[in-house]
């Protein structure tokens, strides 16, 4: 199935347009206190309610926010994005809080518990929560990560259908084929992602009630072992092929061993549908990607370098044969995984060898289809790493740690990611081009969750594109310069309800 798929992408000169398949972000963190300390302030009453904001949300603490992307075919223009939506968090961050920078959250006593128990202003998700909360413990739910959503170009999908229609019964079917694939090659080579950009090494008092013997010393990430954010031994989903993987989860749903689907959270979730039953109808529409951790060397929680990286493997992944002994391997694959997380992250990997003939196959895939430069420079960049561990992020961090603990740099690491977001001449420096006015504008629109979009008129000019509830105002830069962009964003959008706090009108 799928054979020669590399040689049809050169054939019909699609590398071009699969280096703009869309990615969009969803990174989570935790709010802390002055003291390092999980917040105890609610969650910022500048934001619009979570009920309908499209770009910040909380998960499973009211701590903890989750700033989302659109999909984008550039990763500049989601990190455009990312850098804006991150500099409105930071700016509505109330009293002393600040971003905690890591996947591990910051050392929790029974009080810091007790209260993360207490507050959760989420009615609808309440049931949800007291059932992880029971089944996983508090300090599970208080892992951050990031996740990288990921689809193919509709048109790249039909051009390559054109190929195969001999293989396939319909359009949804070959694209299934194709996302699931992409799905059980990044399970077997989750390993590499896992060693590349892990940067969970230790854990702070109070995540384990006893700390697991493979935990006494830095590992490369606590989060993707069996000790951080996966779900029971026992309750593990296959990925041996599509229908099985549909049929296990669906049963374990049906079974109530899985709350919902959302409780599943394997290295990649199929995404698109209402419930699993309908993906074989109505197709997968883009894949989650679930294996990293936050960065704390770049203030977005991800670096550029990481993400280009994940643009030319994604394809890489779409092209490489399944082998025939699928099950097997992923069977491998899954305790390589945990091998790796729990490696001492000073040391080379077990899979050194592998990871090179990787690297091999990689550059050979970026020849054959005319890779851009800066493809090129991070695939060397990303070898090196895996030939020099000392350059992984969770190796990095190891000189940051102080009596066990790498407090003092998270807190170092949060305040000055403070400073250089809220002390800067530009309300939102990605948009440095436009007037100061308008600046506050939009960050008044993007904290009530009003959706934005820059675009350009004919002759060049900026227009400012704003979308609440199905009603879309476009402005011209002169137009947003108001004195009261909160007042001025009602009378454009009536049905706008009021921030927390504030009186309906």
């Amino acid at each position: 199935m799928l054979d020669n798929l590399l040689a049809v992408i050169r054939e019909e000169n699609l590398s071009e347009q699969l280096y703009h398949s869309l990615v969009g972000l969803e990174i989570e963190e935790q709010r802390i206190d002055k003291h390092g300390r999980l917040s105890r302030q609610p969650h910022p009453s500048k934001l619009g309610s979570r009920t309908f904001h499209p770009y910040i949300q909380t998960d499973f603490t009211e701590t903890q926010l989750e700033i989302i992307t659109d999909p984008n075919p550039n990763i500049g223009g989601t990190l455009d994005q990312l850098d804006t939506l991150q500099t409105v968090a930071y700016r509505s961050l109330e009293g002393p809080d600040r971003i905690w920078p890591l996947s591990m959250p910051p050392v929790m006593d029974h009080d810091d518990l007790q209260f993360v128990a207490d507050h959760f202003e989420r009615p609808a998700m309440r049931p949800y929560r007291e059932y992880l909360v029971k089944k996983y413990g508090l300090q599970h739910g208080c892992l951050t990560g990031v996740h990288v959503n990921y689809s193919l170009p509709d048109p790249v999908i039909h051009r390559l259908y054109s190929h195969y229609t001999s293989e396939f019964s319909s359009l949804v079917a070959f694209k299934n084929a194709l996302y699931f694939r992409i799905a059980q090659n990044f399970v077997r080579h989750q390993w590499l992602l896992t060693y590349l950009f892990g940067a969970s090494p230790i854990a702070e008092k109070g995540f384990f009630d006893l700390k697991p013997e493979a935990l006494h010393n830095p590992v490369r990430s606590i989060r993707n072992s069996r000790y951080g954010f996966v779900n029971l031994p026992q309750e593990q989903v296959t990925y041996t092929s599509l229908p099985a993987h549909l049929t296990q989860l669906q049963r374990l749903i049906d079974d109530g061993t899985y709350f919902s689907a959302h409780e599943f959270y394997g290295p990649v979730r199929l995404k698109g549908q209402a419930n699993e039953r309908d993906f074989l109808t109505g197709g997968i529409q883009y894949l989650e990607l679930r294996d990293f951790d936050n960065t704390p060397f770049t203030g977005n929680g991800v670096s550029r370098h990481a993400l280009y990286f994940i643009k030319m493997f994604m394809i890489y992944l779409l092209t490489e044969q399944l082998p025939d002994n699928l099950a097997d391997e992923l069977t491998i694959a899954r305790a390589k995984n945990q091998e790796v997380a729990l490696e001492n992250p000073l040391t080379p990997t077990k899979f050194q060898d592998e990871g090179e003939r990787i690297f091999a196959d990689l550059r050979e895939m970026a020849d054959q289809i005319g890779a851009h430069t800066e493809h090129w420079g991070v695939i060397d960049d990303l070898e090196e790493v895996l030939m020099h561990p000392e350059l992984t992020p969770a190796a990095k961090m190891l000189t940051h740690i102080e009596d066990d603990s790498l407090m003092a740099f998270g807190q170092s690491v949060a305040q000055r990611w403070y400073q250089e977001r809220t002390a800067t001449k530009d309300v939102l420096p990605q948009l440095r081009r436009l007037n100061p006015q308008s600046q506050r504008f939009i960050l008044a629109a993007l904290q009530a969750g009003i959706r934005f979009y820059q675009v350009r008129d004919e002759d060049g000019a900026d227009l400012l594109m704003f979308t609440f509830d199905g009603v879309t105002q476009v402005l011209g830069e002169r137009e947003t310069k108001v004195d009261n962009p909160v007042t001025h964003l009602r009378r454009l959008f009536p049905d706008l309800p009021p921030l927390p706090g504030q009186p309906a009108k």
